[in-house]
């Protein structure tokens, strides 16, 4: 009868778990922690997990099916899923990390079943903008869309992983040793509130880890690692996600400021400010 007892009081606490978003700090140290499911330190449930996910599909998609295979003007390779990942075509690589085939390998590392023509795939297999918006009803593209819009889930873990991977680029990218101990301290710093996870990981995958020449205008960077670095002291919890928040504007501000007049990036410098006010609020 006590284990029964004791079965009914877990099960009791899961089901209050599932309708109450815990309120405490995240700890980002992997003690007394569940093993992450993306095999990191940052632990998510899979309620936060889902609720991040729609979070970035909303912010980078509208939450919509069909944002989920995009390919914006003026670029040169479709962004797909709920962090638009950049899928190149074959032979035209270019300055941004590819991060589509990375997803790929991650789910079938999980066990993800993942339609069998992304996987042989040597490289997105639509040539150019029009062939890829000319295809935007055809069986292929309509079973990709359904596959990103079911595995939401999965592709937040693998966000939150290449968050994790970020930390130790970025301080190998860092030359002075004060800046290093900085950058890792105010990282786990943002991380240890569920809204901070969430600003920390939309960030890295909205702006990317700041770690690469090309990812500059006249020598500034906006990548994470620049957002991070220009944050002033903070304590831990929200107050480090507010501070992210303000730091992220800064930067961005200074990318427009930086950037080639032929871009027009101050187009974007509305939508830029209010994407990073939500990381004051988390999901």
């Amino acid at each position: 009868m006590s284990h029964l007892l004791k079965w009914l009081t877990n099960l009791s606490m899961v089901f209050l778990a599932g309708c109450v978003s815990p309120a405490p700090p995240l700890n980002p140290s992997p003690t007394g922690l569940p093993p992450s499911p993306h095999g990191g330190k940052i632990f998510l449930t899979t309620l936060d997990a889902e609720a991040i996910g729609k979070k970035i599909w909303r912010n980078e998609c509208a939450g919509t099916v069909e944002g989920l295979t995009t390919w914006n003007s003026g670029e040169d390779f479709p962004s797909l899923g709920i962090g638009h990942f950049i899928w190149y075509v074959e032979g035209r690589p270019g300055p941004f990390d590819e991060s589509f085939p990375k997803l790929i390998s991650y789910m079938e590392a999980n066990q993800v079943r993942v339609p069998q023509w992304v996987i042989d795939a040597p490289g997105s297999p639509w040539q150019l903008r029009t062939e890829f918006d000319d295809a935007k009803h055809s069986p292929q593209m309509r079973e990709l869309r359904q596959f990103l819009a079911d595995t939401v889930i999965h592709q937040t873990n693998f966000i939150v992983l290449r968050l994790e991977e970020a930390l130790p680029k970025m301080k190998a990218a860092t030359k002075d040793a004060t800046d290093r101990k900085r950058l890792e301290e105010t990282f786990y710093k943002v991380a240890s509130s569920r809204t901070g996870v969430y600003a920390l990981i939309d960030y890295v995958n909205f702006k990317g880890e700041g770690i690469k020449a090309e990812e500059k205008y006249n020598g500034v960077g906006w990548g994470l690692r620049d957002v991070i670095l220009e944050m002033g002291e903070t304590p831990d919890g929200n107050a480090a996600a507010e501070e992210f928040s303000e730091a992220a504007k800064r930067t961005l501000k200074r990318r427009i400021i930086n950037s080639p007049p032929s871009r027009g990036e101050s187009r974007w410098e509305a939508g830029w400010m209010n994407r990073c006010e939500s990381y004051k609020h988390g999901f």
